[in-house]
């Protein structure tokens, strides 16, 4: 790695990824026990009910072309990470899953294995488990500012065969970490270089804040091939950081920004508007079938979950599958219940012009 800022203690990154994913699984178990409000803006999009569909629901056709590949539903699994051994564990169950649904997936950070302190079930092996679906690799646009280039980033792919490479933005919460990252200077640039330079598309992608229309279309511009808006709604990362922060002051300064962010169905908007031809995922909050309905309606060309699947993927393969079939057939419901054959039609489907309308 070039020269740069002095990364982490090994042992400090793994410790804090592990509890990254303790921390998630507690929220969303919170979560899903709670009546609060929609923060995604998701439930604002209501399909009108066609009581006389005209289709078979089994023959309702959830295929789409991602990254080269034939997806049997328009889905990623989006990154999850832990420190290395749990890592490793998580990583072989989405692999088998996704690859017996036909669905995309994402792994999470890759930094501890680019700079060799441990693999995390990130090699070859992850390609054998998932020989036929999109995989793709992941590494923080911090560590661009702190030195990667294009040896480290080639790495990332190389060592799991990924079709794509993820850059993730997560201002911030490196901003409220301890010790985070918060030079962000030149970044875009990075980003440009590695787009002309990389065998394989990018991906750039919000942890749980959003990314506008404005920064979607600087990025297109330069060469980047899919935006993953992961707007707030889901997961926030301000919010982990303040559970795990070791004094008072930190931690309620990161409070303050927990309910930060562009609201995922606003970012899905806003970034196909200002991105016409862009490949599109939406994330962020997206929980169920009828979430990922309305991702694509809004704009999106797949959906990505990572959150509400977590606790399949800390238990095992068959509970990361069994999740996802429901979450396929919730989505082949929509499209039924809208007359919808297939996701072309469900992207026209008529929204009514409220809820209550």
């Amino acid at each position: 790695m070039t020269e740069g800022r002095v990364s982490s203690k090994p042992g400090d990154i793994a410790d804090r990824k592990s509890d990254h994913i303790d921390i998630v699984l507690r929220a969303d178990a919170h979560r899903q026990e709670s009546d609060s409000a929609d923060r995604t803006g998701l439930s604002a999009v209501v399909f009108e009910h066609c009581a006389l569909p005209e289709i078979a629901l089994g023959e309702i056709d959830l295929s789409c072309e991602f990254l080269g590949r034939r997806l049997q539903a328009p889905l990623l699994i989006s990154s999850m990470t832990g420190g290395p051994e749990r890592a490793a564990r998580i990583n072989t169950r989405l692999a088998e899953a996704a690859e017996a649904l036909g669905i995309a997936f994402a792994v999470g950070s890759q930094r501890i294995a680019i700079e060799g302190r441990a693999r995390g079930g990130l090699d070859h092996g992850l390609r054998r488990l998932a020989p036929s679906v999109p995989i793709l690799a992941n590494v923080g646009a911090a560590q661009l500012g702190l030195g990667y280039g294009v040896r480290e980033v080639e790495r990332a792919v190389d060592m799991i065969e990924a079709d794509a490479l993820i850059i993730h933005l997560n201002p911030l919460q490196e901003a409220v970490q301890q010790g985070g990252d918060t030079d962000w200077r030149g970044i875009l640039g990075r980003i440009a270089e590695l787009a002309t330079t990389l065998r394989v598309p990018i991906v750039v992608k919000e942890v749980g804040a959003g990314i506008s229309g404005a920064l979607a279309r600087r990025l297109v511009e330069v060469g980047v091939a899919a935006i993953d808006v992961a707007g707030a709604g889901g997961t926030s990362w301000a919010a982990v950081e303040a559970e795990r922060a070791s004094d008072s002051r930190a931690r309620q300064s990161a409070l303050v920004f927990s309910q930060w962010g562009i609201p995922t169905a606003r970012a899905i908007a806003d970034v196909r508007a200002a991105c016409p031809d862009a490949l599109v995922i939406g994330s962020g909050g997206v929980r169920n079938g009828l979430d990922v309905a309305r991702a694509l309606r809004l704009g999106a060309d797949l959906a990505g979950q990572a959150a509400a699947s977590l606790q399949a993927a800390d238990s095992s393969a068959e509970a990361v599958a069994e999740h996802f079939r429901s979450v396929i057939e919730e989505l082949r419901i929509v499209c039924f219940c809208t007359g919808s054959a297939d996701l072309k039609a469900l992207k026209r489907a008529p929204l009514l012009a409220s809820p209550g309308a």
